[in-house]
């Protein structure tokens, strides 16, 4: 599973950079380093919509305070 998450300006004002930290810390408390690959992209063009977040082919919008409910559902339901 491959997890991209918008760092472009837009969504780093909107908590790209807790998103991020929180979804770390979320791999590895639940032990998922080697199935859950986590990275950064540039802008993905809805930025309207808060922190850009893909999960394979599926695109979501996250924010710091979603990221949680996000991981449970979208995540550690289909690992």
């Amino acid at each position: 599973m491959k997890i991209t998450v918008c760092i472009g300006s837009s969504c780093h004002i909107k908590g790209s950079r807790q998103v991020v930290e929180q979804l770390q810390y979320l791999i590895a408390q639940n032990h998922l380093k080697d199935k859950v690959e986590l990275g950064g992209t540039f802008c993905m063009g809805k930025c309207q919509q808060g922190v850009c977040v893909t999960v394979d082919d599926g695109f979501y919008s996250v924010s710091p305070e979603t990221v949680k409910d996000f991981f449970e559902t979208e995540v550690l339901a289909k690992v």
